[in-house]
This record gives C-alpha cells, structure tokens and sequence, in this order.
C-alpha cells in the first residue's frame, strides 16, 4: 500500500490479511503495521473491534 495517502480505505481482504499474518506470526502491533506500510498509529477496524 502506497505511504502517506490521506483517508486511505482499506479492503476486507486487506484487513483480514493483515489480522492473519500478525495472529500467525505473533507481531505486535507495531510490527504489523510497518510489514504494510500503514501508520501505527491507524486502527484497523474488524466488525465492531479495532486492532
């Protein structure tokens, strides 16, 4: 994903993505977020849970 584009919407299959791979490779959160390039300081929100 392209780094600084404002209100970027994310796909479902984006979000799910990146929930598996941190839930697999045990990632925090941090961690996640620069392996996709989003801010770490962005939540990811799935169903009515922000991770």
């Amino acid at each position: 994903m392209p780094r600084g584009v404002p209100n970027k919407r994310y796909t479902p299959e984006f979000k799910k993505m990146v929930i598996e791979t941190m839930l697999e490779e045990n990632l925090s959160y941090c961690e996640t977020a620069r392996r996709f390039e989003v801010s770490c300081d962005t939540r990811i929100k799935v169903g009515n849970v922000f991770i």
